[in-house]
């Protein structure tokens, strides 16, 4: 699936429509196909109530069909321990009633893989910290549904490659995996010390071994390798140009995978293990500086790559023409998960730093963004089609999670209980929504009308915050955040870069 789309540039706000009726004929209008119920079903009815048997997480049976997803608040203390506003946000994950938590958050394997100075740290000196942050949620579930033992949580192992700011949030200080022709600009990559070597990387999947036990003592149920956004080990799937043994051939570049996955079960962890993978990339977008204007950055457009041809430098997309994907790879990628024992799939796409379109659909951009190139209606069914593609060949024993639900707005439960029914994912997972409304599914499966004055309407402030060195959360609808002196602060950088004409 290319991006240049025929459908229209016109955007319709899903608020406006009042049914599920009006929705489909929204999406009939665009060429779209989505399942969507007319009604929403309550308590043992629904398929999103329906528990998933096997395979079991830590002897536990997955108590419903949702999950949150890995949400970091940019907020943690400057040695990597949870902060109040931490706590505070795992506490609303416990009340959301989503019974799978997908890591929770990123946690760096170590100090200097972190992409923001209050990163929380997966290490021996936090243990402690963090199994007082997991009790505290399962106790937050317990206070409102009576029983965390359907209840699974996990921790997500990250380290942040081309994105670490370990140290200063104005300072990239960037590791990566190979030299890429279009992001070591934007990122800062200067030189090839920056490279990991491959005995660095044999260092590094030691730390994810102990990073595991840490989280397994800590109490969590399964460990996330995260393979998404960009982040280290998804480029190394995509490090087709890097020579060595974590480079070229498909067998080189998911390595590190298998390393710590032998890694882990050698040290007799028995951690359950999961993957949050970008199932497809394209190359990085920028604003269209031809329709830009002062304040208003223009709609995304691909980044020139004709000097890059062959494109060999991600991974799930077509190397001739890299504005489309191509799901070979990722779907090997699925299968040898698998054999190597991963129990869920956790699918997204893209990167949030280069083209945030594809993973984010969003009616406003966050400050390092583009307006929208077309409906972001387009970017779910892309994703949700993606989902559905995987299911299909997903090999027995393999649970798979989908995003990119929170743009659906009003019309989330309707298509998440229908995707459910019709087989498109086994999982509905929530990201940003559960930020402002983490109550939307329970309320919906205990029978009560959604809170329509609590929907995210996508305007990206829990992006833009971060991304300029303030706390992630939802400044518009949660009330805490909202009254909180970085609100006061981000509220005056935005409209001081819209009046100097700087996108914002």
């Amino acid at each position: 699936m290319s991006e240049s789309n025929p459908t229209s540039p016109v955007m319709v706000r899903l608020a406006s429509l009042k049914d599920p009726a009006a929705f489909r004929a929204r999406l009939d209008e665009l060429g779209l196909s989505l399942p969507c119920a007319d009604t929403l079903l309550s308590g043992a009815e629904s398929p999103l109530a329906r528990p998933i048997e096997s395979p079991r997480l830590n002897g536990r049976r997955l108590g419903n069909r949702l999950a949150i997803h890995p949400m970091e608040g940019w907020d943690g203390t400057a040695d990597g321990r949870p902060s109040e506003l931490v706590f505070r946000r795992w506490s609303r994950f416990g009340r959301s009633g989503a019974k799978l938590i997908f890591g929770g958050e990123a946690m760096a394997v170590r100090p200097d893989g972190r992409a923001n100075p209050r990163q929380l740290i997966l290490q021996e000196s936090t243990r402690n910290d963090l199994a007082e942050l997991c009790q505290s949620l399962r106790k937050s579930h317990r206070d409102r549904f009576g029983s965390d033992e359907d209840l699974v949580v996990g921790f997500q192992l990250t380290h942040s490659g081309r994105f670490c700011k370990p140290r200063s949030q104005d300072r990239f200080e960037p590791r990566v995996a190979f030299r890429h022709p279009l992001l070591d600009a934007r990122f800062r990559v200067t030189d090839d010390s920056q490279v990991f070597t491959d005995a660095e990387l044999d260092t590094l999947g030691r730390d994810y071994v102990e990073a595991a036990r840490v989280a397994r003592e800590a109490g969590a149920d399964f460990v996330d390798l995260k393979h998404c956004h960009g982040y280290l080990l998804h480029e190394l799937l995509g490090a087709h140009t890097r020579p060595g043994r974590f480079g070229g051939s498909f067998e080189n570049r998911t390595r590190f995978l298998r390393q710590v996955v032998e890694g882990i079960r050698a040290a007799g962890n028995p951690i359950d293990l999961a993957v949050r993978l970008s199932a497809f990339d394209l190359v990085p977008f920028r604003p269209d500086p031809e329709t830009s204007a002062p304040g208003k950055p223009g709609p995304g457009i691909p980044e020139d790559f004709s000097k890059c041809l062959p494109y060999r430098y991600g991974f799930g997309m077509d190397p001739q023409e890299p504005t489309t994907f191509d799901l070979s790879e990722p779907l090997r990628f699925m299968k040898l998960c698998s054999e190597l024992g991963v129990k869920m799939l956790n699918l997204t796409a893209g990167s949030p730093y280069y083209n945030p379109h594809l993973q984010r659909p969003a009616a406003y951009p966050p400050s390092d963004g583009y307006q929208p190139m077309h409906d972001p209606l387009v970017d779910v069914v892309r994703q949700m089609d993606v989902v559905r593609k995987f299911k299909r060949e997903a090999p027995p024993g393999l649970i798979v999670v989908g995003s990119a639900y929170t743009y659906l707005q009003e019309f989330l439960p309707h298509v998440a209980q229908a995707a459910v029914a019709e087989g498109w994912t086994d999982v509905v997972g929530l990201g940003r929504m559960v930020l402002s409304y983490p109550e939307l599914m329970a309320d919906v499966l205990e029978g009560r009308a959604p809170d329509k004055k609590r929907i995210c309407r996508t305007f990206s402030d829990c992006t833009t915050a971060p991304r300029n060195g303030w706390i992630s959360g939802c400044y518009p609808l949660d009330p805490d955040y909202a009254g909180h002196p970085e609100a006061t602060v981000l509220k005056a950088w935005k409209k001081g870069k819209s009046s100097t004409g700087s996108a914002a």
